[in-house]
């Protein structure tokens, strides 16, 4: 049932969102001159795939997670976009290609070997990753491995279409700060 909310909602996404999508495209354009962002991530079962989302830091960052890039990288736009979370409208299209879940764990960078091994250890990576989850609306990043992967696995356990819901809802409605990036 939740892959065909996944699907549904996902084509209404990028339907509906498309002129949203077209402006932020051309927006980008002038802010960093790449508006679209692509890199490889762990899916399920660590099956690799490649995220979209529109880029908020500078073409040259290096390519590690969020909490360890600087935030001297993040163009005036991208803090726009973090903020409202419009950089992860893309990814409705990893969605639609089965890559990825409304709802699940954040998908993480293969070079973050300790989450890997803590979500292998708690059956995370047999899940979806997904746009949001429990770990976002609740503020909780990839910088805390552990508590990440305990955290997906209490999600992937209690999972219903009520806390689908939920989890959608409180991501649209601004709960959760997004990924930090330090200092």
């Amino acid at each position: 049932m939740i892959r065909l909310l996944d699907i549904a909602f996902a084509l209404m996404g990028l339907v509906f969102g498309f002129p949203v999508l077209l402006v932020l495209v051309v927006v980008g354009l002038f802010d960093t001159g790449s508006p679209v962002f692509r890199q490889q991530r762990v899916g399920r079962n660590k099956k690799p795939f490649t995220l979209v989302k529109f880029r908020t830091m500078q073409k040259d960052t290096a390519s590690v997670a969020s909490h360890l890039a600087s935030s001297t990288s993040i163009t005036k736009f991208g803090h726009f976009l973090r903020r409202t979370k419009l950089d992860e409208l893309p990814q409705l299209w990893n969605v639609l290609k089965g890559e990825m879940s409304l709802v699940g764990p954040r998908p993480c960078l293969f070079n973050q070997e300790e989450l890997i091994a803590e979500r292998e250890a708690y059956g995370v990576l047999s899940a979806r990753p997904g746009i949001t989850g429990l770990a976002q609306v609740n503020d909780i990043d990839m910088s805390t491995p552990h508590l990440l992967a305990e955290t997906d696995a209490k999600m992937l356990a209690e999972l219903s279409l009520k806390q689908y819901f939920r989890y959608i809802i409180l991501t649209v409605l601004g709960k959760g700060a997004g990924d930090r990036v330090k200092d």
